[in-house]
């Protein structure tokens, strides 16, 4: 028998036929996965530039400038908040900032003395304001509580503490020098007491270390200013020669009464007297030629006094005297330009501190008696009467 078929059979499979062996070919097709497909070449592009020195670097950079402005907005609103809060001041605190201090140096003053706790809030906050070539010497108050902004301000406002320094009409050069000199507030010597009637007296206004020579010179440009004025408004049929002549009368009108609203009148008796050719006597011109401006007399003015002949002596010299006898205020300037239209020639304290004026010997006679009873009933001293208060004119009887 052989294993061939015959023609026109077809062969039966048979019934449980052996598995087909597999090829090494065929096991390796089964077990190994696909690979995915290439990515694009353009998402290789990217990655390559997302990789890349410059662009890594770029974001740091680009990180912390994030970090810096949220740190930074986060200082400016902390410096802020410091720059406005209140202040370490528990009362109101003058002090001098020097013209030689500088920004930091500034700062450190104003936390030594309390002023500020933050220095460096204040530093930032005046360069940050364009304020730190602004800020002013001199003497300052800051407020209490007073917060870094106000502090601030006050330094570049510039607005330093003002002190008064009056200076009372009717002193001499020499007492108007002396009291400069006690004001602790000025600074500087006076080389020289300057003339006697050149001076405004007034309240002037200065800072702390002002000078005392540009005090004296600020009160001449005001007497100046002020006598050119009046002079040229004055009456003309004032037997006056000159502005000089003016100030000379006025300041014997400014010692004669401290009430303002007789100086129009006194000034009149010394214009009626002038026009008569009548000795002045006024009684303040006697102690000038006593003491020469650098005092008072301490004492009543006695009968040798008026007698005694001095270049200021009205009692024995005729018209006016050589200078003024102190320094006379504006007030008495223009009463004395323009006095009152009176015939009155003589005039006594009437002890109610103004005075009682007459146009005949016999009627200041009578005044001068009813004074001298009142200095005896209240027992009076003369010599202890304020400037003016005691004001006389042809006093003394027989000597005129």
């Amino acid at each position: 028998m052989t294993d061939e078929t015959p023609p026109g059979v077809t062969p039966t499979p048979a019934e449980n036929p052996a598995p087909a062996e597999t090829t090494p070919a065929a096991q390796t097709t089964a077990t190994t996965p696909v690979p995915p497909p290439a990515k694009p070449a353009r998402n290789r592009r990217a990655s390559k530039r997302a990789g890349h020195p410059l662009v890594v670097a770029g974001s740091a950079v680009f990180t912390l400038l994030l970090a810096a402005i949220i740190l930074g907005g986060g200082a400016l609103w902390l410096g802020k908040k410091r720059y406005d809060a209140p202040g370490p001041l528990a009362q109101d605190t003058a002090m001098i900032i020097s013209s030689e201090s500088g920004l930091i140096d500034i700062a450190d003053l104003l936390v030594k003395r309390g002023v500020i706790t933050d220095k460096w809030v204040f530093i930032g906050a005046a360069v940050g304001t364009r304020s730190s070539g602004k800020l002013k010497a001199g003497e300052y108050e800051f407020a209490e509580h007073a917060s870094i902004r106000q502090v601030l301000d006050t330094l570049v406002s510039g607005k330093v503490i003002e002190y008064n320094v009056t200076i009372p009409e009717g002193l001499t050069s020499d007492q108007i020098v002396q009291r400069l000199l006690e004001v602790e507030e000025l600074s500087g010597s006076i080389r020289q007491v300057p003339r006697e009637g050149s001076l405004m007296p007034d309240t002037y206004k200065v800072t702390r270390g002002t000078s005392r020579e540009d005090v004296l010179r600020r009160m001449a440009r005001t007497q100046d200013a002020a006598l050119k004025e009046i002079w040229a408004k004055r009456d003309p049929s004032l037997p006056l020669k000159s502005p000089e002549e003016l100030v000379i009368l006025a300041s014997i009108v400014e010692k004669e009464t401290g009430v303002a609203e007789e100086r129009p009148q006194v000034a009149a008796v010394f214009v009626n007297r002038l026009n008569k050719k009548m000795k002045l006597q006024s009684d303040p011109t006697i102690i000038y030629g006593l003491v020469r401006g650098k005092g008072r007399l301490d004492r009543p003015i006695t009968r040798a006094d008026i007698t005694t002949p001095t270049p200021f002596n009205t009692y024995t010299i005729a018209a006016l005297p050589p200078g003024p006898i102190g320094n006379p205020g504006k007030a008495s300037l223009e009463a004395t330009a323009n006095p009152a239209k009176t015939r009155d020639l003589y005039f006594v304290a009437d002890g109610t501190g103004g005075h009682a004026f007459a146009e005949t010997l016999d009627q200041h006679n009578k005044n001068v008696a009813r004074w001298r009873q009142t200095e005896r009933d209240q027992k009076i001293d003369p010599s202890r009467l304020p400037a003016g208060t005691a004001g006389n004119t042809g006093a003394t009887p027989g000597i005129d």
